[in-house]
Formats: structure tokens, C-alpha cells, sequence
């Protein structure tokens, strides 16, 4: 698939989520008018008796007490409210694959998440994997349909620039470029060659109804594998000592790479950042130091992945910056307590047409689960609505065990995402 086939693939994908949400927005218009007329004629029929002044007319274009409204006043432009939402890690397992490794099977890990995903105006999934070819799982290689799948559910891209980058060599980064981009989605943080990352500048642009965000993506670094002399640009990394002690933060390249995201004129930038301590909650100061240098240099949100845990959610709302240090796993074997649960972020920007200025006004994030039960596949759900089903004893709900846990993963999100340990 070509750049440009790519490119109209998700304009048209994007055109029919937002003809989704203006359909819903109708239903729910139409509703609110149905029962406001309902209670107009309540209200009427047992009303008073006294007359009623007679109607003024009242001309368009004019107040009611007649003077004439400017043209400007007459049109004034709304804001344009978009939402980016991401996931935490995709795990590439033997455990993923063994439980839905047919082609028909793997929507089914993702179908109870999937208009979540969807719905957004743009989303993104960070891949702990390859496309590499057989054999599927603890190779960390997933096969084409799993990315196949990401792309039906409205995954617009695939964060790369993690531990797994060149798990498989340069070779197996350049399969997965292909891979995701044969499946339709952008690859994020990696370049074949310094020739594509100098055409890129490091980062990837996107315009979603007039709406343009850079998106830059960066890893700590690569399971301590290093890049091959030549092939340096190939992935962003945050660090210079990245397969050592992760502690000379990179801000060179750093720098680099958010100077010319903000050459291009974004009216937001978002940083997603592959970083942090696996199994751990504490924040270092390296990543207080990047997360400085990176608001320094124009980004308006941070978004971490590769802890395996949620961790703390910051929200400066005055001046629309937020860092969500890690998302957890988004997909999990859930072999590790904390593991099993994850949040999905959606984040809510705002473009302000009358003050010409664009930030980050909200999130909301939902709250999932990796649901691992012996015999069945692999699933992620909603545990509030999985919560829900089970209450009501609906068919294919969750084992008591796992609703137990959920229960306990619900209060466990809640802590972590307000920085309560």
C-alpha cells in the first residue's frame, strides 16, 4: 500500500467515525426534543387559562427588540473538539497466539474495546512484538492479522520505538515497518534509514479536521541491544547510555526531534514515551528531566508505556499539559500481579477559533482487563460493563474468580492513576 493510499484510507476511516458520532449526537438531540414537547403539552393542558400575549414576530438577522446583529455575530465558529486515545502494551505472547492465532479469531481479543478505539479521532497502540514471519509468540512475532486486526478496530497508528524495536535485528524492524504500514497504520518513533528519518524529521503530522498533531515517539531503549553502526536513526531513544544505566538523557536528539515538530506549526504535540522501570512504580529523575525538557520544547502531553503497571496520571489543567507516566498492559498473560489491568486514555483537545489557540481541555481513561481463563481465549474488557454482566448472569460473563479480581483491580487503578501507591 502506498503513502497516499494510506493517507485516504484514514481519511475515509475517520469520516465514518465521525458520521458515527453526528448520527448519535442527532438521536440524542432528537430525544431531548421529544421530551421537552411532551412536557410543553403537559404543561399546557393543565396550565392556566389566561390569554396569552400575542406572538412577536421576530425577522432573522435581528435581536428581539429589533436592532440588527452583525454578520460576525451571526456566525460565530464553534470549537473543534477531537479525541486521542491510547493503549497501554500489546504483549506478543505464546499464550496470545496459542488462544487466537486463526485469522477470524484475533478480533475477538479486542471486540469488547474496539469502538472505543474506533470512535476516537485518532488512536494509537504501542506493539511490544514483530512482524517477522513463523514462528508466532515468544519470538515476540506476531503474525499480519493481529495489525490487520488493530486497523479494523480504528487503530491509526503503532508505536514501534520500544524494548522490541530491533528484537529481531534491523531486518525484523523493517518487516514490521511493512507490516504495519501494509495493514494501513502509521509506524511511530522508527525510520528504515536515516534518508526516511530525515524526510520525516523524526516525527509524524497529522490533521484531523483542521486539527494538526505531531506525534513523536521515543524509547529508553531496546532490551540492551544496540543500533548497528549506520542504521543510528533507525529509532528515537531518550537516552545516550540507552544500553547501560539509562541515565544520560539524549537532549540533542531530543531537542532535535521537537524543533521540527514544532517547525511544522502543530496545534499540539504529543510525546509517546516507551520508559520507566518494568514491575516498579517509582518515577526517576531522568524521566523528571525529560518530561522538563520535553514541556520546554512544545509537547502538551506525554503519554508512557513499558512498566507493565498504570502509574500516576498529571494533569496541569491551566495550562493543558498531562503526563500519564504508564497505561499498563494494554493485552497481558497476566502471569504477574498488577499486570492484568490497564487504562484506556482518551484525551480531549480543543481548537478555540476565536482566540486561535488549541490544548488539552480533559481526559477521561476506562478501565480494562486481561482476561486469561483456562480453555478460553484471550480477552480484553471493560470492567465496569464486564462487572456489570457478570451481576446479571449473562451468558459468557467472567468467572467468579476473575470478577473478584476485578473487583480488587478496579480500586487498584483508581490509587495508581491518582499517585496513591
Amino acid at each position: 500500500m502506498t503513502p497516499e493510499a494510506r493517507k485516504q484510507q484514514r481519511l475515509q476511516r475517520r469520516k465514518q467515525r465521525q458520521a458515527r458520532r453526528k448520527k448519535r449526537l442527532l438521536i440524542a438531540g432528537t430525544v431531548a426534543v421529544a421530551a421537552l414537547v411532551i412536557l410543553l403539552i403537559i404543561l399546557l393542558s393543565g396550565g392556566s387559562k389566561q390569554s396569552s400575549p400575542p406572538a412577536t414576530s421576530v425577522p432573522v438577522g435581528t435581536s428581539p427588540d429589533g436592532t440588527s446583529l452583525s454578520a460576525s455575530a451571526e456566525e460565530v465558529t464553534q470549537p473543534t473538539v477531537i479525541h486521542f486515545v491510547a493503549t497501554g502494551d500489546l504483549n506478543v505472547t505464546d499464550r496470545l497466539m496459542q488462544s487466537n492465532l486463526t485469522t477470524e479469531d484475533f478480533s475477538t481479543v479486542i471486540m469488547d474495546v474496539a469502538h472505543l478505539l474506533a470512535d476516537a479521532d485518532l488512536t494509537t497502540v504501542n506493539l511490544e512484538g514483530n512482524l517477522c514471519g513463523v514462528p508466532y509468540g515468544a519470538s515476540a512475532s506476531a503474525p499480519q492479522h493481529l495489525v490487520q486486526a488493530l486497523d479494523k478496530a480504528g487503530v491509526d497508528m503503532i508505536q514501534l520505538s520500544n524494548s522490541y524495536a530491533i528484537h529481531r535485528g534491523i531486518s525484523g524492524l523493517m518487516s514490521t515497518i511493512d507490516g504495519v504500514q501494509q495493514a494501513g497504520m502509521e509506524p511511530i518513533g522508527v525510520f528504515r534509514d536515516s534518508a526516511e528519518y530525515a524526510r520525516k524529521n523524526g516525527f509524524t503530522l497529522f490533521e484531523i479536521q483542521g486539527v494538526r498533531v505531531a506525534v513523536v515517539g521515543f524509547t529508553k531503549g531496546m532490551d540492551g541491544t544496540t543500533l548497528p553502526p549506520g542504521n543510528e536513526q533507525c529509532v528515537n531513544i531518550l537516552y545516550s547510555d540507552y544500553d547501560s544505566v539509562y541515565q544520560k538523557v539524549n537532549t540533542d536528539k531530543i531537542t532535535s526531534v521537537l524543533r521540527a515538530a514544532e517547525a511544522a506549526q502543530p496545534d499540539i504535540t504529543i510525546a509517546l514515551l516507551h520508559w520507566g522501570s518494568e514491575f516498579n512504580d517509582s518515577i526517576s529523575s531522568s524521566q523528571k528531566r525529560i518530561i522538563d525538557l520535553m514541556r520546554q520544547n512544545g509537547v502538551d502531553a506525554i503519554i508512557g508505556t513499558h512498566p507493565h503497571y498504570v502509574q500516576q496520571i498529571t494533569f496541569d489543567r491551566e495550562n493543558g499539559f498531562l503526563v500519564a507516566y504508564s497505561l499498563g498492559d494494554f493485552i497481558s498473560d497476566a502471569a504477574r500481579a498488577g499486570s492484568e489491568y490497564s487504562i484506556l486514555l482518551d484525551l480531549e483537545i480543543t481548537k478555540d477559533h476565536a482566540n486561535g489557540t488549541t490544548s488539552i481541555t480533559g481526559y477521561d481513561y476506562t478501565p480494562l482487563f486481561s482476561v486469561v481463563e483456562e480453555g478460553k481465549p484471550t480477552r480484553i474488557v471493560r470492567i465496569q460493563e464486564a462487572l456489570s454482566a457478570y451481576t446479571a448472569g449473562h451468558t459468557g460473563a467472567v468467572l467468579k474468580e476473575t470478577y473478584d479480581d476485578m473487583l480488587y483491580a478496579l480500586t487498584r487503578i483508581e490509587a495508581r492513576v491518582n499517585g496513591e501507591g
